[in-house]
């Protein structure tokens, strides 16, 4: 299975100098601890990023990223503004490789990994098991949900995932 860190509120800390959430590194390694999983992993940083300062490079650097994976079975941490902008792109990258066998879920989180209260262990580990028992394809997993990339959308007005 690979892992691809691209950033997100889920790998955001707080800075005590300032009040601001930044990027210092991921903690993904630390839910894979935490977590205490057994899967044999691969995980590659691509970036940390808030997913609304990402623009189409970036999300072209993700799709090649899961095109160019040897492992057909890959999670992708992502902030949750324009994860699903993210999805198309993956879905467009794959479409070319006609014999693709890959599943991606991509997740993200609403607090930080770092804060009481997170959500962002929980999309983990709904993301590790999705993605070792959907077939091939893209998706979307948050809230306790399993979304097809094409049929979701993020409701700010509620701060979930729901079924477009």
């Amino acid at each position: 299975m690979k892992i691809v860190i691209t950033g997100g509120t889920l790998d955001k800390q707080y800075n005590p100098l300032n009040g601001e959430l930044i990027f210092n590194q991921s903690s993904v390694m630390d839910m894979l601890v935490q977590s205490r999983n057994t899967v044999k992993t691969d995980v590659e940083t691509l970036m940390l990023k808030d997913s609304l300062e990402m623009n189409d490079e970036d999300r072209q650097l993700i799709a090649k990223a899961c095109n160019n994976s040897l492992e057909s079975q890959i999670i992708i941490t992502h902030g949750t503004d324009t994860m699903v902008e993210t999805a198309h792109a993956i879905a467009n990258e794959l479409a070319a490789n006609l014999s693709s066998d890959k599943t991606v879920v991509l997740l993200g989180a609403m607090v930080p990994y770092q804060f009481k209260g997170s959500d962002a262990l929980f999309n983990f580990g709904c993301a590790m098991s999705a993605v070792q028992i959907l077939p091939a394809g893209i998706y979307i997993t948050m809230n306790g949900q399993v979304f097809d990339y094409r049929e979701v959308q993020k409701n700010r007005a509620i701060g979930q995932f729901v079924k477009s």
